[in-house]
């Protein structure tokens, strides 16, 4: 099975810019050159129904055409090498280090804001910024216990953070049932290459939450996960990793607060809860807090929360480092609190709330990639190269009328990995979200993460909502 030729100049993980298979993907590309087509397509076929029998699947609100999905899964598995994951896994535990630093300062002296470093009405006017954090120290002082960080590549050498996911990140699951999945249908790849696992990511989930529970927890501290309910468009995750955790999957109404500490309804009676990993935004958590029409919340959790007598992961508030304007600050934020250069580099950013780079913006949209500084799932955002005029003088309006709301970036050539599509192997671009985890004793980072893939040809958005895909990761003992 040979690869499709691939766009000129791009770099392809497996093949890099001239053809020549790179070192950590020898070993499997010689094992698809000797697989027939055929072989692979009912390997795919099987994947396929694997999915549908587990019913892993993920709601797109809007649909018209109905609200689950399967998410698209490519059988060749994406590779890094030792060496590249233990420049990403350092680079990473530097980045969420400082990201948890930076919002308890955020939440505190504002330190950063007394530098001169971050302009303090992006903190004061950043929609996710809960002013109640600042009458709370959440325990060990762990803001982000889960941070989905997501990495893009250019080249051999250079891997870029595209954006931080600090308050609910998503997607593990799909990553620990993709392994499963590549278990099950290439035993043989397996017993060919040493593959680092990543199946103890729900023994190290509950470990770290564990390490962040409240003083007042006696024993073994008890854990629940949070979920809106079923129709939420990742409640598959949510009842997945509770199984996995073996911990108790609830909703709102199976907890209440007594004397600011938090119960669970059982059929034996309350049972006291120490940590929520919670699955819902902020303003839905307490209806005496934040929204009182929420009926997915839990009235009174806020009290039990600034009495220290529950922990919640990740912690209120954290959502004001998802903004992509403070994104652009991180070299800097980094700089401030480890006194270290950045491993991860920042991809450049314009912020058209600066005159100089609105003007910039303005005239060259054509180029360039805009954000929502606060969008997500590839929504409100341009990018300019795969636009007509008519859309780039549309969306150039809608900077203009807010341009505190926009920034923008140029287009990268992101790397490309071999997928198995219709017509053979074909390099389509990927991003990667490893996932970290963040507790009182340690940071825990499992080998690879989630890696999205554009499987149309030509496409750079990734998000399944979008017609993105999934592979397994692999990274190599």
């Amino acid at each position: 099975m040979q690869q499709q030729q691939q766009g000129s100049g791009l770099f392809d993980e497996m093949n890099g810019v001239d053809g020549v298979v790179r070192p950590v993907y020898e070993s499997l590309a010689q094992w698809f050159s000797q697989t027939p087509a055929e072989l692979l397509g009912n390997r795919r076929d099987e994947a396929e129904a694997f999915f549908r029998r587990i019913g892993i699947t993920f709601a797109v609100y809007g649909d018209a055409q109905g609200t689950e999905r399967l998410i698209p899964f490519d059988i060749v598995p994406r590779m890094l090498s030792g060496k590249e994951w233990g420049t990403l896994s350092h680079g990473l535990e530097q980045r969420v280090k400082a990201l948890n630093t930076f919002i308890g300062d955020v939440y505190g002296q504002r330190e950063i804001v007394r530098a001169g470093i971050v302009p303090e009405d992006l903190i004061l006017q950043n929609a996710e910024f809960q002013p109640i954090m600042m009458q709370v120290k959440p325990a060990a002082g762990v803001y982000v216990h889960i941070a989905g960080i997501d990495i893009v590549r250019v080249d051999a050498d250079n891997f870029y953070v595209l954006e931080d996911n600090a308050r609910t990140p998503s997607g593990v699951s799909y990553m620990l049932e993709n392994r499963e999945a590549m278990l099950r249908l290439f035993p043989e790849l397996f017993a060919l290459m040493r593959i680092r696992p990543v199946d103890d990511y729900p023994d190290k989930l509950l470990t770290t939450m564990r390490s962040v529970a409240p003083r007042s927890a006696s024993g073994e501290p008890t854990v629940v996960l949070l979920t809106p309910g079923q129709y939420n468009s990742a409640y598959y995750e949510h009842s997945f990793l509770a199984d996995k955790m073996g911990i108790e999957l609830v909703e709102g109404r199976d907890l209440f607060v007594r004397d600011s500490v938090v119960y669970m309804r059982t059929t034996e009676g309350p049972q006291r809860i120490d940590v929520i990993y919670r699955r819902l935004d902020d303003s839905f958590l307490d209806p005496l807090t934040f929204r009182p029409d929420s009926t997915l919340g839990v009235p009174g959790l806020m009290s039990a929360y600034k009495a220290g007598n529950v922990t919640i992961t990740n912690a209120v508030g954290t959502g004001v480092a998802d903004d992509k304007a403070l994104y652009s600050y991180m070299p800097d934020i980094i700089r401030f609190y480890t006194g270290e250069e950045p491993i991860l580099k920042n991809v450049p950013t314009h912020r058209c709330r600066e005159p100089d780079a609105l003007k910039y913006v303005l005239d060259n949209l054509k180029d360039l990639v805009v954000k929502e500084v606060n969008g997500s799932g590839g929504y409100g955002m341009l990018i300019g190269p795969h636009s007509t005029k008519a859309q780039c003088a549309e969306f150039a309006k809608k900077i203009e009328a807010n341009p505190d709301g926009f920034i923008a970036q140029p287009t990268l050539s992101l790397s490309t990995v071999p997928c198995f599509v219709e017509s053979g192997l074909a390099p389509r671009h990927v991003d990667l979200r490893p996932f970290v985890l963040s507790g009182a004793d340690k940071v825990r980072i499992v080998p690879g993460g989630l890696t999205r893939v554009a499987l149309k040809e030509g496409s750079l958005v990734v998000n399944s909502s979008q017609g993105g895909g999934t592979k397994d990761t692999w990274v190599t003992e």
